[in-house]
């Protein structure tokens, strides 16, 4: 006797295959860096003010090659005049082309203003990370970041320039000197407040899951800061 009794399946047999043999999701994961990248190109505000920074760096960076008038020409005969097709934004006291003195100044200030915010953000990232992640150099931290808050700024910035500005010259000439002595100083006043921040996010960190779960596998200290906590800070 032949047996071709056939097994039906229940009412949930179906979707339950189909669940089993679902393929698995293709797509990999997005790396901390992507991830950032997506959230500000989505960010209205943050692109607009990207595209206009970078057409500020065209513009100074890349414009001195294609205007044929260099910022220190002088030419008495074309002093105080208006904008014009020769000069589109006019002539100084002495005749140089205001467009070329502010694309020359330009790259002076971009220059200046990423070198201490750079200084400013590694600095204050560094001494937030390690303040807020070994308890023990909280306390001598955040007191040295208080210290830097309480210092008034002016005078300090006089006392920077005069111990350090001849010395600089000497080492570097007077423009790099002069560079350095400020960007220095910008970056030197101005961490604190990232100091302040970036200890908070590192102190809400280390109680996740995933902090807890690497250093319960004997995860290094420096591998856990610089894998888990320092790019969900950025």
């Amino acid at each position: 006797m032949t047996d071709d009794t056939k097994i039906e399946p229940g009412p949930g047999g179906a979707q339950a295959a189909d669940v089993l043999i679902a393929p698995a999701p293709t797509r990999p994961p997005r790396s901390q860096w992507a991830e950032v990248w997506s959230q500000f190109r989505h960010h209205k505000g943050a692109m607009a003010g990207g595209i206009v920074f970078l057409l500020i760096v065209l513009v100074v960076f890349v414009g001195p090659y294609f205007w044929p008038l260099e910022a220190t020409f002088i030419d008495i005969r074309a002093r105080n005049q208006g904008p014009s097709l020769a000069h589109p934004f006019g002539t100084d006291q002495l005749g140089r082309d205001m467009l070329a003195r502010m694309m020359a100044g330009g790259q002076v200030s971009i220059a200046v203003g990423l070198t201490a915010m750079l200084i400013s953000v590694l600095l204050g990232t560094l001494i937030g990370v390690v303040s807020g992640f070994f308890r023990k150099l909280d306390g001598v931290l955040m007191g040295l970041t208080d210290l830097f808050l309480a210092l008034p700024l002016l005078p300090l910035l006089l006392v920077m320039v005069t111990l350090f500005r001849e010395s600089l010259a000497r080492s570097f000439g007077p423009e790099m000197g002069t560079f350095i002595l400020i960007v220095s100083a910008i970056g030197v006043t101005s961490w604190m407040q990232t100091a302040r921040i970036v200890r908070g996010e590192v102190l809400a960190l280390k109680e996740r899951e995933f902090v807890l779960a690497a250093r319960s596998i004997g995860t290094p200290s420096r591998r856990m800061i610089l894998r888990h906590i320092l790019p969900n800070v950025l």
